[in-house]
């Protein structure tokens, strides 16, 4: 599982160089850097590719960090689990209503576990595609949409959807997210599975020696 870990890292590593380009081409009009944690509130659903990644960067930090972010993450799960009780390790969300967990709260704005005490990612190296993608539209190279949103700070007072300086080939990058996703769960699971989604919490408590 390690080579396809390392594989994703490279994946992610494209995703990481086109926003930066972006940063750079925007002549300012994209604010979005580390530390800006607006977005880092509130629940959404990573892959079980992300969540070991995560756990791959959570696991360099100090063990008194560790135990804090593990206490913000189980009081998260806990909550979670009131709401639906069967939500238990691995913490696959796929089992329950699509409408339940794709549509999670917007006004949530409790922070990510992995959230520094200054605003900074603990594992930022190690963060989901979901947080690499965020604050831009993703527009493929062939004029596609996969998202028109953008972060309200970026691009004040202008659309930056048909800005071609913008645009990734997404489709590609996403088709070979599936194909690793797809290999992880043939190792893991023993079949090839592309829905399995958790959230930041409850990625950190899974445990991929003997939950599955």
């Amino acid at each position: 599982m390690q080579e396809i870990l390392a594989e994703y890292r490279r994946l992610l590593g494209g995703i990481d160089d086109w926003y930066a380009g972006c940063i750079e081409r925007s002549g300012g009009q994209i604010v979005c850097r580390p530390g800006c944690s607006g977005c880092c509130r509130g629940l959404f659903e990573i892959s079980l590719l992300d969540a070991a990644l995560l756990q791959s960067g959570f696991a360099e930090l100090a063990e008194s960090v560790k135990e804090q972010v593990l206490v913000n993450a189980r009081l998260r799960v806990n909550d979670l689990q009131q709401r639906w009780p069967e939500f238990q390790a691995p913490y696959i969300l796929n089992p329950l209503p699509n409408d339940e967990w794709q549509n999670m709260p917007e006004n949530d704005l409790t922070p990510c576990p992995l959230l520094g005490a200054d605003g900074n990612c603990l594992v930022y190296q190690s963060r989901p595609l979901t947080c690499r993608l965020h604050g831009l539209p993703n527009i493929d190279c062939s004029g596609e949409s996969f998202s028109d949103d953008w972060c309200t700070l970026n691009f004040v007072g202008s659309n930056p959807l048909h800005r071609a300086e913008l645009r990734y080939p997404f489709r590609d990058a996403f088709a070979r997210e599936f194909e690793l996703l797809g290999l992880f769960a043939q190792q893991l699971t023993g079949r090839r599975q592309l829905e399995l989604d958790t959230f930041v919490p409850s990625g950190l408590l899974i445990n991929f020696s003997t939950d599955f």
